[in-house]
């Protein structure tokens, strides 16, 4: 495994540093570099950018956008690449970097149903719950699946632990609507909008594990982009799954090709 290495953002300039696996993450952010190419390089930044201003003793916007450059000039030209930045709290100098390689791309995802309360403090804010969301996919791990769903209060579909779901509804795509709570994702975003290019329907709902029988679930991240959705295990049974048909393999594949040709060099 790649732990990758870590900067400090300290008089304008990035500095090589020692990780401190003790201190407190308020808010990080990572996306997928494949050759210099990312995929709405400035949305992952814009978001950064906000959790943070809100957070004690927060920089300036200026010093945002020079780490934000400085953070782009480190990344290497050629190769895959998954770096995080990082606010830490109490810190003097609190931008950090992690630059990593990006792990393999995985291909169809089986789920796991988390039927406790949702333990995150801050779902709407990528960086603090971090660590726990990482136990939560490990935990998951150990039922035989890939990635742990999350619900709501009231036991509706909210997020995996560490990506975000949607699913199809016959033609209309569905994602969850505001009712649960769930970190704004970067690749939701994208996918919503494709079908909105696309001119097919989508629908922000509140639906129950047990609703999406018979549907086709995406699993979607910044790192992998969009994952189908095999197996979802659920309360020692399992999930009822639409099974893919040729039409369902060609809107992924098209799906797909339209989220590869966001990637821009910035």
């Amino acid at each position: 495994m790649d732990f990758g290495t870590f900067y400090q953002f300290v008089d304008g300039q990035l500095i090589q540093v020692a990780e401190n696996a003790e201190v407190e993450l308020a808010v990080a952010d990572s996306w997928l570099v494949e050759d210099s190419a990312v995929r709405n390089q400035r949305l992952h930044f814009n978001r950064f950018l906000e959790a943070c201003l809100v957070q004690p003793l927060a920089p300036s916007e200026e010093t945002f956008e020079a780490f934000f450059h400085a953070v782009l000039a480190q990344i290497p030209s050629t190769g895959r690449w998954f770096p995080r930045i990082e606010f830490h709290a109490e810190k003097a100098d609190p931008l950090f970097l992690k630059l990593r390689e990006a792990p393999a791309q995985l291909g169809n995802a089986v789920l796991w149903t988390l039927l406790e309360p949702d333990p995150r403090s801050s779902p709407t804010i990528k960086g603090p719950d971090l660590s726990l969301c990482m136990q939560l996919r490990r935990k998951a791990q150990m039922h035989g699946a890939d990635e742990a769903v999350l619900l709501g209060v009231h036991g509706d579909v909210a997020e995996g632990a560490l990506s975000s779901l949607v699913w199809w509804q016959g033609n209309i795509l569905c994602a969850p609507d505001d009712s649960t709570e769930w970190l704004d994702s970067v690749t939701r975003r994208e996918v919503l909008e494709i079908a909105s290019q696309l001119g097919v329907e989508t629908k922000l709902v509140r639906s129950k594990p047990l609703d999406l029988v018979d549907c086709e679930v995406w699993l979607l991240s910044s790192l992998h982009g969009i994952r189908p959705v095999e197996r979802w295990l659920h309360n020692h049974g399992e999930i009822e799954l639409s099974k893919q048909t040729i039409e369902s393999v060609k809107r992924l594949e098209s799906f797909r090709l339209r989220l590869k040709m966001l990637s821009t060099r910035p």
